[in-house]
């Protein structure tokens, strides 16, 4: 069953493994955005908000902006920013592939913030969610860096990877696939 979650997100109930979608407002942050965000603040309230690490591929129509592609990015490379980011912005959901850190976990467990894997590759099925694009910031970083404000409705799904209670779905498949190996492995006399 899909919790459907709206924003600004109260995220203290969800748990690793809950399926989620979004309805509101959501905002791309790569790594360039993460510096700017640290070096000068945000341009809007982030309190409760969500950061999709997306680099979006968006076009000018004759109505405003179009989003052709906005799939999530791999969320590893914004590690060392991220902790302060939650910390100093209030962000309760991050949308990402592949998961973060151990500090950023930390920091989540400690503010009130959760992962939310999205399917890699699937970044034309995400725009179907996008209703529209209502601003844009930093576009002199590039489309790919810039801060996208998209209003998405249904966004999702996507499953909570890492929960406000500390527990890491990365951490725990890796944790049943070296428990596995090992069995294997004294089955077949390697260990």
């Amino acid at each position: 069953m899909i919790k459907r979650l709206t924003t600004p997100l109260d995220v203290r109930d969800l748990k690793v493994g809950d399926i989620v979608s979004i309805t509101g407002t959501i905002y791309t942050a790569r790594d360039e955005t993460h510096l700017r965000l640290l070096e000068e603040s945000s341009p809007v309230n982030l309190e409760g908000a969500v950061i999709f690490h997306c680099g979006p591929i968006v076009r000018r129509t004759d109505e405003g902006w179009e989003v052709v592609a906005a799939g999530p990015t791999t969320s590893s490379r914004m590690n060392s920013l991220e902790p302060e980011i939650i910390k100093r912005f209030k962000i309760r959901g991050i949308i990402g592939k592949g998961g973060m850190d151990e500090e950023t976990l930390n920091a989540m467990e400690k503010y009130g913030c959760v992962y939310l894997a999205m399917t890699g590759g699937a970044a034309l099925l995400a725009v179907k969610s996008i209703e529209r694009v209502e601003a844009v910031y930093w576009l002199d970083l590039g489309m790919p860096e810039a801060m996208w404000v998209f209003n998405v409705r249904d966004f999702g799904p996507m499953v909570v990877a890492m929960d406000t209670k500390g527990r890491n779905i990365y951490a725990d498949v890796d944790r049943l696939v070296q428990e596995r190996l090992l069995k294997i492995e004294r089955e077949l006399n390697l260990a």
